[in-house]
């Protein structure tokens, strides 16, 4: 009985499996890229909450550092105890700032995925301008 079926039929029949196949295959890919993207999301999450209690931590400790500082010379430089106080701060919040631009400039998120979907495509260009002078040959 299943060679009741004429050749147009066994290729329209081939071609909706290979279709199938694809859109199986795209979908398990769509179902990784949005796991990723979840797992990415929980991770940066955590991250920037620790972030900010160690940012609020740190915060504290500095302030009671400097104000050690101050005491320590309020008799004798207070101005100049304050004044190197303030400068430190400035310029370490600056440093800080610019290291924080320059590492935002950097685009991490799906690279390695983007990256081997580029190398597919080209493998796929290369594959497509070989063909044709093979087809010559």
């Amino acid at each position: 009985m299943a060679s009741s079926q004429g050749p147009a039929q066994r290729l329209f029949s081939a071609g909706k499996q290979l279709l199938s196949s694809l859109i199986a295959a795209g979908e398990t890919r769509m179902r990784l890229v949005v796991l990723e993207l979840e797992e990415e999301r929980a991770r940066l999450f955590t991250l920037l909450l620790l972030s900010g209690l160690s940012l609020l931590l740190m915060l504290l400790g500095l302030a009671m550092l400097m104000l050690l500082v101050v005491v320590i010379f309020w008799d004798t430089h207070r101005l100049a105890a304050i004044t190197i106080s303030a400068a430190v701060l400035l310029g370490g919040g600056l440093l800080l700032a610019l290291l924080v631009i320059r590492l935002a400039r950097r685009h991490t998120l799906l690279k390695e995925t983007l990256a081997q979907l580029a190398t597919d495509r080209d493998l796929v260009d290369r594959d497509q301008v070989e063909s044709p002078r093979d087809e010559r040959r």
